[in-house]
């Protein structure tokens, strides 16, 4: 690996290559080591954050279509209780997993740049 402030040397003859290769190690060992740092938890909230995104976009198709549908009234109603029932449960439980992941409710609102806010 290359270090960040490593001489450079344009020259067609060899011996001026050879020169400078002796201090280039010298150079590499006063530049700190960079290494990647991983954390799991960060990670795991990542993931969380982005399945949590999806699922209550998911939800809130779901509670959209819901009212297309008890608006048209196509449903019973006990169909209409069961659904609304469902909804409700789903998005208690949805909340609850938010909570468990200690992300907030603007976490889940992901940017989309020019198309704006996801939810």
């Amino acid at each position: 690996m290359a270090c960040a402030e490593a001489p450079r040397i344009e020259s067609e003859d060899l011996s001026d290559f050879a020169q400078i290769l002796p201090a280039a190690p010298e150079i590499c060992a006063r530049q700190p080591k960079r290494r990647l740092e991983l954390d799991s938890t960060a990670h795991k909230n990542g993931l969380a954050q982005l399945v949590l995104t999806l699922v209550k976009l998911l939800h809130e198709v779901l509670e959209r279509q819901a009212i297309h549908r008890v608006e048209s009234g196509s449903l019973s109603n006990q169909q209409i209780e069961r659904l609304g029932l469902a909804l409700m449960q789903q998005g208690r439980e949805i909340e609850r997993l938010r909570k468990e992941f200690g992300l907030e409710e603007e976490d889940l609102n992901l940017d989309l740049g020019p198309l704006g806010r996801l939810l």
